[in-house]
């Protein structure tokens, strides 16, 4: 699994971004018609593979069947109603959210293709219910789940990447970091720099 996990709430961000050597990017779109979702998600699924990077489809999963993607990300309420079954069939591969023991318990009894811990610092992105994580919680949580890729999230910046990386994280997904940039791109390429120069 790369280590710089890249988050976009819509495709033009994708396509802005990706073309700089981003190889793992989550298309994480909120509030909008199920038709426009879907014309996102077919453009950033097409625009990814000429880039050869892996989409992750956040939350819809079942439009991500139907458009034949071939991953994605489910939070706790999502996994109440997803049907799990049909993802193995058609070969889709799940990251899931968590946030205490109970969720991870619950995540890890799915088999997911990677867990996610946050947030790891305090975030602006949205309001949580959880305070920051902090670095001993993602020690824990890889000792917990073993061999199954562990992404940290939640307030991270390029120089939070080595410790997070030390505390046993295998990716760092980045969402307000790049998206408030005064230059996304110079940021995206600063993110990229930084992930294949830290030492786990």
């Amino acid at each position: 699994m790369d280590r710089f996990y890249l988050l976009v709430g819509h495709v033009s961000q994708l396509e802005l971004l990706v073309p700089l050597g981003v190889k793992l990017v989550q298309l994480r779109i909120k509030d909008q018609p199920l038709d426009e979702v879907r014309r996102q998600i077919i453009r950033a699924r097409d625009f990814c593979a000429v880039h050869k990077a892996q989409l992750v489809v956040n939350d819809y999963w079942e439009l991500a069947l139907e458009e034949r993607c071939d991953f994605v990300h489910l939070g706790q309420e999502d996994m109440d109603t997803a049907d799990f079954a049909a993802l193995r069939r058609a070969g889709v591969r799940f990251g899931l959210s968590t946030h205490d023991e109970a969720e991870l318990d619950r995540a890890l009894a799915l088999q997911p293709d990677y867990v996610a811990l946050g947030p790891v610092y305090p975030t602006l992105l949205k309001k949580m219910k959880w305070g920051p994580q902090g670095l001993d919680r993602v020690t824990e949580w890889k000792r917990r789940v073993g061999d199954v890729p562990l992404v940290a999230i939640g307030g991270l910046t390029p120089e939070r990447v080595p410790g997070v990386l030390a505390a046993g994280a295998d990716s760092v997904a980045v969402v307000t970091d790049i998206q408030q940039a005064p230059d996304p791109e110079a940021q995206t390429r600063l993110w990229i720099e930084t992930c294949e120069s830290a030492v786990e």
